[in-house]
């Protein structure tokens, strides 16, 4: 079973291949259908994770090569979502994909 698998609806963020910022912020504009004036970069990202519909359950992916290669920026991409958790507490879940297994274990953030 895909992550996902166990959150119909949820949209997935796979960063699986993005090795830097420019990558992981074109996977958040693909996946999470952001729109054109997206600026990429991490307020950009904030102030539309603010904006996505309710109630929206996000999952990611392939995150740890990403989280390995850049544990500052990974730092900072945490601190955005869980902030945008918290200030929408019933609208929007963002789940970390543990993988390594068939099993759908995700860890919550936020």
């Amino acid at each position: 079973m895909k992550p996902a698998d166990a959150f119909p609806g949820a949209l997935v963020l796979d960063l699986r291949g993005a090795m830097d910022k420019a990558a992981f912020m074109d996977r958040c504009a693909s996946a999470l259908r952001l729109p054109g004036w997206f600026g990429r970069n991490w307020d950009a990202l904030a102030d539309c994770l603010s904006d996505l519909p309710e109630p929206l359950t996000v999952v990611v992916t392939g995150w740890q090569a990403y989280a390995a290669a850049h544990p500052c920026e990974w730092e900072t991409a945490q601190e955005v979502f869980a902030a945008a958790v918290d200030t929408r507490p019933s609208g929007l879940a963002v789940l970390l994909a543990l993988g390594g297994s068939d099993k759908s274990d995700a860890a919550s953030l936020g």
